[in-house]
């Protein structure tokens, strides 16, 4: 079942997000879950089976100025590890390009790290295609 995601799923997320290898999430998460569910631009969804979240999928619309659609950031998008390749990935891509559709979005964009080989195969049998080239400033 796909649900939004809510404060209550503080802890599961952050489980989620450990699996990304993103560490310690959990002294500011609550408020993060907080300030996405207030943003009309940001949609944050869980799939849950047999009563227990599994997955974790964070859309964001972005507008463009140059060309007339706008696109759907999948920001993030994790499966516990223990239930991947049970299609659930699958289903969670199939409502982000729903969304995309419903919202007018041109495209769907992630990014994906180069060590995550098996969400590459992922977003390959989903029709993504690469796009080489992407910078970062960090400001911290």
């Amino acid at each position: 079942m796909i649900r939004e995601a809510s404060v209550e799923d503080t802890d599961v997320i952050v489980h989620l997000l450990e699996q990304l290898g993103y560490a310690d999430t959990s002294t500011f998460m609550h408020v993060r879950i907080q300030e996405l569910l207030k943003n009309p631009d940001a949609l944050l969804f869980c799939y849950e089976s047999e009563g227990k979240v599994v997955a974790l999928l964070s859309l964001h619309v972005i507008p463009q100025i140059a060309l007339l659609g706008s696109f759907l950031r999948i920001s993030y998008f994790v499966v516990e590890e223990e239930t991947r390749s049970l299609k659930i990935g699958a289903e969670l891509e199939a409502l982000a390009s729903r969304i995309a559709k419903e919202k007018g979005c041109d495209r769907i964009e992630v990014h994906c790290h180069e060590r995550r080989k098996d969400a590459h195969r992922f977003y390959e049998r989903h029709g993504f295609v690469e796009s080489p080239k992407y910078f970062v400033k960090h400001l911290f």
